[in-house]
């Protein structure tokens, strides 16, 4: 079977707008994150958002190798997540639901590969399921510490780094302002933990 004429085609093309949106939408919540003075969290979005640029860049290289010409229009035929708001803490759970909705929709497209016969595909596919796991946790921890207001306050000591000026300090609670360089909390970075 040829790629062009495959439902893993169809899977990619869906895959691929699926990420650019993913992009613009953590875009929308990365400024409000920094809007807000939390410029650590943006950063971790950021990061996030520069994953979602590499998977739309390796899924547009694959849907490339089903055509031998260019390709004019890509048809696209799914539904896609619309849920953010402009509230920070709703955009964080909404995210972690987008992204296990998308490691779940993987997997499926994975599956539907590997019986075409498209295992270079179905790899790409599964390999995404495994990030956007991951993703779908930061955005989970992110969220809980927003919600309980434990962003910047801890149960135990642990060290706190000014993502401005590096300046480092160990305690159950992040400074204000840092001491050094008076950048505002939202500047501190965030301990997220690996589970």
């Amino acid at each position: 079977m040829q790629l062009k004429e495959s439902k893993t085609y169809q899977n990619l093309a869906n895959a691929y707008a699926g990420e650019c949106m993913a992009m613009v939408r953590y875009r929308f919540v990365s400024y409000g994150a920094r809007a807000q003075g939390y410029k650590a969290l943006a950063a971790l979005v950021d990061d996030v958002i520069y994953n979602e640029f590499q998977h739309a860049r390796m899924i547009y290289t694959f849907i490339q190798t089903g055509r031998e010409s260019t390709i004019n229009d890509l048809t696209v035929s799914s539904g896609f997540p619309f849920k953010e708001k402009w509230d920070l803490e709703d955009n964080l759970k909404f995210a972690a639901s987008d992204e296990e909705a998308e490691a779940e929709l993987y997997a499926g497209f994975a599956r539907e590969a590997r019986e075409e016969g498209f295992e270079d595909v179905a790899g790409m596919f599964e390999n995404l399921v495994q990030v956007e796991t991951c993703h779908k946790k930061l955005f989970t921890q992110l969220y809980e510490q927003f919600r309980t207001g434990s962003m910047y306050k801890k149960p135990q000591a642990i060290k706190w780094k000014c993502g401005d000026c590096g300046y480092e300090a160990t305690g159950r609670e992040a400074w204000s302002e840092c001491p050094l360089c008076q950048a505002k909390q939202g500047a501190v970075l965030l301990q997220i933990q690996d589970e």
